[in-house]
């Protein structure tokens, strides 16, 4: 057996204490959301994404760069938008200047229901991080994502 550095130790600790912290927050996320609005944390953060598009240049947001928004293979990215774009919440064209590229926007439903879930979303994440703050092992990761100097 060898020996382990230390400080890859604490930082392997820190990384399984911020997987944690996501994964808690996620699945709170997803069940608020699920509950309330019939949306997943994944086309929730989609409809959040692309409610920030606007007209004109650099206002659009191509198929790549939504899936790397919302932490998704292009594939898996495609299905998201095909569900929502089912259910009237968002539309796809094609790009006027380049055939190739497709944009997506979000439909007037799909905007009310985004207002909608805002609330629940934020408040189920407030929900979520005060739960993980009573956790000494998740605590200082919460101060961070508030803002708050971290304290060690």
């Amino acid at each position: 057996m060898t020996a382990t550095d230390p400080a890859l130790t604490a930082l392997s600790q820190r990384w399984c204490a911020l997987s944690l912290l996501h994964g808690r927050i996620e699945s709170h996320l997803e069940r608020a959301l699920e509950t309330g609005h019939g949306l997943s944390v994944r086309e929730y953060s989609l409809l959040d994404v692309l409610s920030r598009q606007h007209s004109g240049p650099g206002g659009h947001l191509q198929m790549k760069q939504v899936a790397d928004a919302v932490v998704l293979s292009q594939s898996a990215t495609t299905r998201l938008v095909t569900r929502l774009e089912d259910r009237g919440l968002l539309t796809r064209y094609l790009c006027a200047t380049d055939r190739r590229g497709i944009y997506t926007d979000v439909t007037e439903a799909g905007m009310k229901l985004l207002a909608e879930a805002r609330p629940t979303n934020d408040g189920a994440l407030r929900e979520a991080l005060n739960e993980a703050a009573r956790n000494p092992e998740l605590a200082p990761l919460v101060q961070v994502l508030e803002g708050e100097t971290l304290t060690v």
